[in-house]
């Protein structure tokens, strides 16, 4: 052991809004740098000067905490991010102030007692950034509906067929029989779908070109073959496990995603209770839909959830489906093999519809036909097809092995 290694410092950051608080110990819990209260401007100038590659650093996982480990880790301090809810039951104390906290933060680091945080990659950390803008203007848009629809519920109105919210409906609601008030809140409610509609629009852009962009080029196919998930939801997945490595068993990816039931085991007593709901809702979410969607396509799945409905009732069978299809990801994914269950020509189709919502752009050149043979020589399944019927149009596939590879684009 070299005599930097012994004199590292194990240095803890408790961050708040405006400020943060540095405070270390040293291996035998001495303190090294008694907690201090520094502004963030403050902060930058400080850790430029004062850490280097013989420190230790630990911060809690919150929302600046990558831009802090991004700043330490080009310092080369060796940085961990801590489980915030984990560390506070281990280090719950009745005293509790920030200088307290710190020291706390820095002697857990030292003893080794720190539960830590994955942490994500940039790529990873880009593309959660784009799906959770996408499910912010979802959830905007949503409700902006139900707001208007509410009002036509709360006057007995009937709406006209078709789509409802179409621009060719705008007449029709700024036509409407109510209140002035209410008018004017049916107004601004179309003047906010007006928006939100190319806002939604180019987010899902982005995502679609990111998705023939590596790190995810080459993972997308292994996920899309599913029934039940397309494009959207393979990238929700993707940005929410990031590295399918790090889950060793797929019982782990089903805690990650909180689709794991509470078990209470002690004595002679063991029961189970609901899901714990305590991992990453975007992915339990982006499952439970997916699984809706694999019930009434797929007669595998649809088979699995009308024996399931007969003892537990539809709620309760489709999270039994959503878990059992998360387990079938982590094999399809990790393994990088093909669904057992799914039709060559079902997975075709599935990534015709990928080529044509994403563009030539997205394809980086190739032709739908071209873009569709690739990504079935990546899975290694469809040699047999050479067509593929959209609609009343019949396209011919290139012959299996002899398509171009995709530009590398990162």
């Amino acid at each position: 052991m070299t005599a930097s290694t012994q004199l590292v410092r194990f240095m803890a950051l408790d961050m708040h809004k405006h400020y943060v608080m540095v405070g270390a110990v040293n291996k035998a819990q001495e303190i090294l740098l008694r907690p201090r209260k520094l502004t963030w401007p403050e902060f930058d100038r400080w850790q430029q000067q004062h850490v280097g590659p013989d420190d230790a650093s630990v911060i809690e996982a919150s929302g600046n905490a990558w831009h802090v480990y991004d700043q330490l880790s080009a310092r080369g301090a060796a940085v961990s991010v801590a489980n915030p809810l984990l560390v506070k039951w281990i280090g719950s104390a009745p005293v509790k102030t920030d200088p307290h906290d710190t020291l706390k933060l820095a002697r857990l680091l030292a003893v080794g007692l720190l539960p830590t945080v994955w942490v994500p990659p940039a790529p990873v950390r880009a593309l959660r950034t784009l799906i959770g803008q996408r499910r912010r203007w979802i959830k905007q848009r949503t409700q902006t509906r139900n707001r208007l629809q509410g009002l036509l519920q709360d006057h007995n109105l009937l709406p006209p067929g078709g789509d409802l919210f179409a621009p060719a409906q705008r007449d029709w609601w700024q036509g409407l029989a109510v209140s002035p008030a209410e008018r004017l809140l049916v107004a601004q409610d179309l003047l906010a779908l007006d928006h939100l509609g190319p806002l939604v629009n180019q987010i899902e852009t982005a995502i679609q070109m990111e998705s023939t962009c590596e790190p995810w080029a080459s993972e997308v196919p292994y996920l899309i073959q599913q029934t039940g998930i397309g494009l959207l939801t393979t990238m929700t997945l993707l940005a929410a496990i990031g590295d399918i490595s790090r889950f060793e068993h797929p019982s782990q990816l089903v805690g990650y995603a909180g689709l794991g039931a509470r078990v209470h085991s002690s004595g002679e007593t063991h029961t189970t209770g609901s899901i714990t709901k305590q991992g990453r809702r975007e992915l339990r979410a982006a499952m439970v839909e997916a699984a809706w969607v694999a019930v009434q396509h797929n007669a595998f799945w649809k088979a699995k959830f009308g024996r399931l409905v007969c003892h537990i009732g539809d709620p309760k069978a489709i999270v039994a489906i959503a878990r059992q299809m998360l387990v079938s990801v982590w094999y399809l994914w990790h393994n990088r093999t093909v669904d057992r269950h799914s039709d060559p020509l079902a997975i075709a189709q599935k990534l015709w519809t990928w080529a044509e919502q994403g563009g030539k752009a997205m394809r980086h050149g190739l032709s739908c036909s071209h873009f569709v043979r690739f990504q079935l020589d990546q899975l290694g399944i469809g040699h047999e097809l050479t067509e593929l019927h959209r609609g009343s149009h019949l396209y011919r596939l290139p012959p299996a092995g002899s398509n171009p590879s995709l530009p590398a684009v990162s």
